[in-house]
């Protein structure tokens, strides 16, 4: 059955689900918060700033309004970055509708309560229960119908049952989850783990290098992650070691490439100073390793990426420091 969807945030990411949804029949309005660049890409037919060369199909809406975005909407997605996420989903509190179902589709933390962006979600537009969709799916391959899967997580499992045929198509898979907190978890956790992938590349290290990070920063994410109440079997999944496979070896992956360079030996001010994209582990590193230290749980990979964007370390002593930890089982 056809809906009436919200997509709020013109992102790469908001823009490629929206571009989903539309292909499966719904109806679906992107809201964006720069009107000039709303009408450019009406114009166009192209968003060309968060998802270059992909040719938009002309049955999607585009609008800076909040009250036209989610007007009569049955179905609204959050895809806000994570430092404008709060703000946005405040902003729409007096318009979304009350029956709409919500889908929170950003990955992170929100920079000032050091929460989950569900939990942001709920508190902002006074719901009780908000769906949360995630998973190993970089927008340029979604959006150019690349075979994807991705998690759609809700406490209610009736509802996450609900919703999942709304995104089901042959290019794009839905598993539904009761663990939201694990799957939110995994969205954001990742993030800096590819940090630390990007950094290692950036240093010219090999196969081993990244394998190994990849191994111990997911289960440096399951051990976080069940320490603040989630399933260690979410992190075995697409969530967790789907999502940071896709983030440590991918082109697309804005993470790895912002290690990348910093590995290569570029200021972290010279790399974020002209990205129109947020890269989510930059941003989150630190609220990461602030819930460890309040949990008791170790976080090696994290700290050295803190250590690195926030206290400025050479790469190649991170790097030490990880190697020369004290011996200990796996």
């Amino acid at each position: 059955m056809a809906r009436k969807v919200a997509v709020i945030g013109d992102g790469g990411w908001g823009t490629a689900l929206a571009m989903t949804l539309e292909r499966n029949g719904h109806d679906v309005c992107v809201w964006g918060p720069m009107p000039d660049y709303i009408d450019r890409v009406r114009k166009t037919g192209r968003n060309d700033d968060y998802l270059a060369g992909v040719e938009l199909p002309p049955g999607i809406g585009w609008t800076a309004n909040h009250a036209e975005a989610v007007s009569g909407a049955e179905l609204v997605l959050l895809a806000s970055p994570s430092k404008f996420y709060a703000r946005v989903a405040e902003a729409f509190a007096a318009y979304i509708p009350a029956a709409a179902e919500v889908v929170s589709v950003a990955k992170g933390f929100d920079p000032e309560s050091s929460r989950r962006l569900s939990e942001v979600a709920q508190a902002s537009l006074g719901r009780s229960m908000v769906a949360v969709l995630s998973g190993p799916s970089h927008a340029e391959e979604v959006a150019r119908r690349v075979p994807t899967a991705v998690v759609l997580a809700c406490v209610d499992e009736g509802r996450a049952r609900a919703l999942q045929p709304l995104f089901m198509s042959d290019r794009f898979r839905v598993y539904t989850s009761k663990d939201v907190i694990g799957v939110e978890l995994g969205g954001a956790l990742k993030n800096v783990i590819a940090v630390a992938v990007g950094v290692s590349d950036g240093l010219g290290f090999g196969d081993n290098t990244r394998a190994a990070l990849i191994a111990r920063g997911l289960a440096e994410m399951s051990r976080l992650g069940c320490a603040l109440g989630a399933s260690p079997d979410t992190f075995a999944g697409l969530s967790g070691l789907g999502d940071l496979v896709v983030t440590c070896s991918s082109q697309h992956s804005r993470n790895r490439r912002v290690g990348e360079r910093l590995g290569s030996g570029e200021s972290l001010h010279a790399i974020t100073d002209g990205m129109k994209q947020v890269a989510e582990g930059i941003e989150n590193c630190g609220i990461a390793r602030e819930l460890a230290h309040a949990a008791g749980v170790e976080v090696p990979i994290t700290e050295q990426v803190y250590a690195m964007v926030h206290e400025g370390r050479d790469p190649v002593e991170a790097v030490n420091e990880l190697m020369l930890r004290e011996a200990r089982p796996e």
